[in-house]
């Protein structure tokens, strides 16, 4: 993609009435938005448990006129913006849940124009900027090209493995190219997906007495002598590996022969084969380790069962990929500096993978403390943030008699 072209179109579409009515509206549009990411964080979305939220997009999409509104069966809410024809289609999402257990207290606290409540951020902020851009595409009536399918998506967040972005894509093959809204700071972008894996691992014994049955195979000894073999593993600073066991538990008591041990594992990496072969020097310490503790006691009786909870793909794209391209240029557009951020694990890993373009591309306004009870948000300025997403769309998908799309039909 030639960079001037880019410049070329993002040139035509701030030329474009429809196009500053639009980014106009945004801005007058503000103070809702910011209302409305109050009121959605104070609707709790526990991992695995983001319906109730769900339901509340379900139904702002469709008060919106949106075609096609619906939930999936995994959760996802989604509808289309229908384009004039001839150009691609581009999904846009946010994702619906929060790192928060069932029971935290989202209430929304407002203290020197500041928010503050867990989740007022990540990435409510994002699904907030999403409806105040259906809005200012329906106040607008721009004329794209190409078809926009605007959503929300469950299970991105830790152990939910990216399951609501992984089931649209399974079940969407016509999408050409997709944007998340997530994460603070509206210059940034992110075009590099870091991969992970995780396991639960527990080893199982016969357990008994620390003195009477002293000789039988301790599932705490075997995790031990996994931990400390996982520890002394050797990984690649570029492209960037790494692990950590997360959580430990196990045994009854200080004086007994622990019959069940476990742990949590974390391995990750910005490339799909150290990804695997760390995996495969792991999954060798162990069943080495159980192997060792019974071999220790002369005995077969201890196990190990290995369960893989997490499966996030490792994926790359060129930096002058045009939807990395086009991203910048919304950003430039508007007076912004575009920075193309490091590698991270978001719901664009997944179409990424599968070659399909995506970016994360960051929320306006000013965030922090995400993942923490202690979680903030400035909505200073904030409508930046969402100009920047109206612009890299049309720049995408075209606009009828200003500009040519971007993306690419697959």
């Amino acid at each position: 993609m030639n960079p001037s072209t880019v410049s070329e179109i993002f040139t035509e579409l701030r030329e474009s009435k429809k196009v500053e009515e639009a980014l106009a509206f945004i801005k007058t549009d503000h103070e809702n938005t910011v209302a409305e990411q109050i009121t959605i964080t104070e609707i709790p979305a526990p991992p695995f448990k983001e319906q109730i939220r769900a339901e509340d997009l379900l139904k702002r999409l469709k008060d919106l006129q949106l075609e096609d509104v619906q939930m999936d069966a995994e959760g996802n809410v989604f509808g289309v913006r229908r384009g004039t024809g001839g150009g691609p289609t581009l999904f846009v999402s946010a994702h619906l849940d929060t790192v928060f257990p069932e029971g935290t207290d989202t209430a929304v606290k407002e203290e020197g124009g500041i928010l503050y409540a867990p989740g007022v951020g990540d990435d409510t902020r994002g699904l907030a900027e999403l409806l105040s851009l259906v809005r200012a595409f329906q106040e607008a009536d721009i004329q794209h090209k190409g078809d926009i399918i605007f959503g929300g998506t469950v299970g991105e967040e830790g152990a939910g493995n990216l399951r609501g972005v992984k089931a649209f894509f399974d079940q969407q093959a016509n999408v050409d190219g997709y944007i998340s809204i997530d994460g603070p700071d509206w210059e940034n972008i992110i075009y590099l997906g870091t991969g992970s894996y995780r396991f639960t691992v527990t080893y199982k014994g016969p357990g008994g007495h620390s003195f009477g049955n002293f000789g039988e195979p301790s599932a705490t000894h075997a995790l031990g002598r996994a931990i400390a073999a996982i520890a002394e593993l050797r990984t690649k600073e570029e492209p960037r590996t790494t692990f950590t066991v997360g959580e430990v538990s196990g045994g009854t008591s200080v004086n007994a022969i622990a019959a069940e041990a476990s742990m949590t594992v974390d391995l990750r990496s910005n490339d799909k084969g150290e990804l695997q072969g760390l995996a495969n020097h792991f999954l060798t310490i162990v069943q080495a380790a159980c192997d060792a503790e019974n071999q220790r006691w002369n005995s077969d009786k201890l196990t190990v069962e290995i369960d893989q909870f997490g499966d996030r793909p490792s994926a790359s794209q060129s930096a002058v990929a045009a939807i990395v391209q086009a991203s910048s240029e919304a950003i430039r557009s508007l007076g912004g500096q575009p920075e193309l951020v490091g590698p991270s694990s978001t719901d664009a890993n997944y179409p990424m993978s599968l070659g399909i373009p995506a970016v994360t591309s960051g929320t306006g306004g000013k965030a922090g403390g995400a993942h923490t009870l202690g979680e903030w948000y400035d909505p200073a300025n904030g409508y930046v943030g969402v100009q920047k997403h109206l612009l890299l769309i049309l720049g995408l998908i075209g606009v009828d008699g200003v500009s040519e799309a971007l993306l690419e039909q697959r």
